[in-house]
């Protein structure tokens, strides 16, 4: 079993230990060392990474036997090593699990919401509690556990018995039995954890919930500490400078604004809308004008530049919504090609099984009804594609 010194001092950067055997872990060499300062994966925090000695740890896993597992890229042997820390890493993990253990005992005072669970990820922090919780609790809940921080509250490690757990005013019940660690945050939280806190609650820095929505009948809180609060803010503040200076409003008008463009952007879409149908009815049109006879049908087999598959339906309907006796066959200009087949109300060929025999012939895929079908990713070169049409259409 592997002494974790990181449960009385969370502030241990380097130490040393001895390496006393080199196992294998999911393909790559681990360390077992008798004693280390580097958190595993466990209770919702993530692992530490730093060295040991010349080698980087690049993961710390916490085997259920109690032996720790300290992934190393590279090679380590057994003996005498040094360890050391990313403490950055280390202590922004510190703020936040600290400041989810002031956050869960404030919803769990004002707004009666017991947390459930609690993950920490690598930008931020969930909390799920038991109950639907209101913006304005949420407010009054967030303001609270500032207040602590503020505060700056001691926060004390101690071990306790099973006797004295069962008289402690636990947050919540223990999932462990025996002795277990206590974090204490002055007349405001005790809780039985295993992860690494800051000393004292100023050293969270601020505690900021960025988002809140519904989840499995309770509420689900994502929020940041220190470090990540200010990146956070960081984030926001660039955001927000580059949206008024291109919308040349002042932050407080910027929602005003963004509703503004929302608008115009809508009267442009309806705009270009009506632009495209009227293009296409003109395009339409100059093809139909050009139609070549196919038996007692007029086809209008080309490959048209500039429409999508959705202007090419636009057009194709353009066609045989005005001229009858006309069959439509357009193809996109650009390989593979985007094909759309329609015909008039008063012609009988069916175009849904003639694009099924362009499929079947030059690959691709697509469907529709007798009147209109549409498919893409045909292969082979326009003339090919060209005659084989009119062949089918002449029957």
């Amino acid at each position: 079993m592997t002494e974790r010194l990181y449960y009385t001092d969370p502030y241990l950067t380097e130490f040393d230990a001895n390496v006393i055997r080199v196992e294998t872990h999911e393909g790559r060499p681990a360390a077992v060392l008798d004693r280390t300062a580097f958190y595993p994966t466990s209770g919702g925090q993530p692992f530490d990474i730093g060295t040991l000695g010349d080698t980087s740890v690049v993961d710390v896993v916490d085997r259920d036997d109690g032996v720790i597992l300290h992934v190393v890229e590279g090679t380590i042997t057994t003996g005498r090593v040094h360890g050391a820390l990313d403490w950055p890493r280390r202590f922004e993990h510190m703020q936040q699990h600290t400041g989810q253990h002031v956050l869960s005992a404030a919803f769990d005072r004002l707004a009666g919401a017991r947390t459930e669970s609690f993950h920490l990820g690598s930008v931020s922090s969930t909390i799920d509690v038991n109950r639907t919780v209101p913006p304005t609790e949420i407010d009054r809940v967030e303001h609270e556990a500032n207040r602590i921080v503020w505060e700056d509250r001691p926060v004390a490690i101690r071990f306790v018995d099973a006797d004295e757990a069962a008289r402690l005013p636990l947050r919540k019940e223990p999932a462990r039995t025996g002795t277990l660690r206590i974090i204490e945050v002055q007349d405001f939280d005790i809780s039985a954890c295993g992860g690494t806190h800051v000393a004292r609650t100023g050293a969270i820095g601020s505690i900021l919930v960025r988002s809140t929505e519904k989840f499995r009948g309770g509420t689900r809180v994502e929020f940041v500490c220190g470090v990540r609060a200010l990146r956070g803010y960081r984030e926001l503040r660039d955001a927000v400078d580059g949206s008024t200076r291109l919308l040349s409003v002042l932050p407080p008008d910027l929602p005003a604004g963004i509703t503004r463009l929302q608008a115009e952007l809508k009267d442009t879409k309806g705009t270009i809308k009506h632009l495209q149908i009227t293009l296409a009815t003109f395009e339409g049109l100059y093809l139909a004008d050009r139609a070549e006879a196919v038996g007692s049908i007029r086809a209008v087999v080309s490959f048209v530049g500039g429409w999508d598959q959705n202007g090419l339906k636009s057009v194709a309907t353009a066609i045989t919504g005005r001229r009858p006796g006309h069959v439509v066959a357009l193809f996109s200009a650009s390989h593979p090609f985007s094909a759309v087949i329609a015909r008039a109300s008063d012609v009988t060929i069916d175009c849904a099984a003639l694009l099924k025999q362009l499929v079947e012939r030059f690959g691709g895929k697509g469907g529709g009804r007798p009147d209109l079908a549409q498919g893409g990713g045909l292969q082979g070169t326009p003339e090919e594609i060209g005659t084989f049409v009119r062949s089918l259409i002449a029957g």
